[in-house]
């Protein structure tokens, strides 16, 4: 469905907590009848400001859906199927991301909307050790929050410090 591809897309390159992603409106993410490169949002919970990226594959399918979508840059990207001035759940998400993750054979009980948030965030931070880094594009107010919502345990330390020549 491209819907569901287009959110899925946005959700692994925007790292965004299911209540901020589901709020997304056409003009966050359209500039001059273009998806931009790179958003920013205000997240809910922190009241912050947070950028990512929208790399190739996100793009295309966000166009994708938002040529099929229609409507205007003040509506939501992902409306409600029952009132297409609001937008679709939070619940409704959860769903969606509950189907996703049971159809590539993982347990739908352990990996919930947050699956989807840490994603790019723990290949980020596997590929460049980079934790401050992985804080910024969460959004997360300190390094600890990071490394405890990544579950960056002594081993994943001691792996990187022993990969580290001084």
């Amino acid at each position: 469905m491209v819907r569901d591809r287009a959110l899925f897309d946005l959700a692994i390159d925007s790292k965004l907590r299911g209540c901020d992603l589901v709020k997304i409106r056409i003009s966050d993410i359209v500039c001059d009848r273009k998806i931009r490169t790179r958003v920013t949002v205000v997240q809910q919970k922190t009241g912050r400001p947070v950028q990512f990226e929208l790399m190739t594959d996100a793009r295309a399918s966000l166009l994708k859906w938002l040529e099929l979508r229609g409507g205007s840059l003040e509506d939501f990207a992902f409306p409600s199927r029952t009132d297409h001035a609001a937008h679709i759940s939070t619940r409704q998400y959860a769903c969606l991301v509950d189907e996703w993750v049971t159809g590539i054979g993982l347990s739908g009980e352990d990996d919930g909307t947050h699956f989807l948030r840490r994603t790019k965030a723990s290949i980020i931070c596997k590929a460049t050790g980079n934790l401050r880094a992985v804080q910024i594009l969460l959004g997360h107010t300190t390094i600890e929050n990071a490394v405890r919502y990544l579950g960056v345990d002594i081993e994943d330390a001691l792996t990187l410090a022993e990969g580290t020549e001084v």
